[in-house]
């Protein structure tokens, strides 16, 4: 595998894939690059999305893809906002989302502040079929929003085992202990085991 087309325009999530994905010398193609239109997310479990998307760039281009549908799941919210955390205020505003997010904390009145950050990678093949691979990283949401690096809710999220939330974690920190970063390590292993 040389190249490989990233079914998103998100540039937080292209930077995450290309840089721990440079190891291999796979080029990685972002719908950005090669202007790819957004695939409608319309599954009710992130792998129905990310299958959604990566075999339809896949079908498209005639190459492979890979997607992925990531959320954060909030226990007291009953996992919301899960498959609609890109959504989860208008127009992908994630300031709005996470002010949002507290205040539903806040009048749940449950002390109970766990969560996970859940990824499902799907390497789509043009004929149709694909695999799959899944990360997943427990922790707690912050009292307020902490840090300016990562992207999306990473200012509130604290994973298990640290002190500081993803939005304050070191990079390369935040990528071997993330969600898509667990995801990724499988989606490595797979093309390993391919040579």
């Amino acid at each position: 595998m040389e190249e490989l087309i990233f079914a998103s325009h998100n540039c937080g999530k292209i930077a995450e894939i290309k840089q721990m994905l440079a190891p291999l010398n796979i080029k990685v193609l972002s719908a950005d690059d090669i202007d790819l239109p957004d695939v409608e997310e319309t599954g009710a479990t992130f792998e129905e999305n990310a299958a959604l998307k990566a075999l339809t760039i896949a079908k498209l281009t005639g190459k492979l893809c890979l997607a992925d549908d990531s959320g954060l799941c909030v226990n007291a919210l009953g996992g919301r906002p899960g498959v609609y955390s890109a959504r989860y205020a208008p127009n992908r505003d994630f300031d709005k989302a996470m002010d949002k997010l507290l205040a539903e904390l806040e009048e749940s009145d449950s002390p109970d502040r766990s969560a996970y950050f859940a990824c499902v990678l799907v390497l789509g093949h043009p004929e149709g079929s694909y695999q799959r691979f899944e990360g997943r990283v427990n922790g707690k949401i912050a009292m307020q929003k902490q840090g300016n690096g990562g992207f999306g809710f990473d200012p509130l999220f604290v994973p298990d085992g640290y002190k500081e939330t993803f939005a304050e974690l070191d990079a390369d920190v935040k990528n071997k202990i993330s969600h898509r970063g667990r995801a990724l390590q499988k989606f490595v292993s797979f093309i390993h085991d391919l040579k």
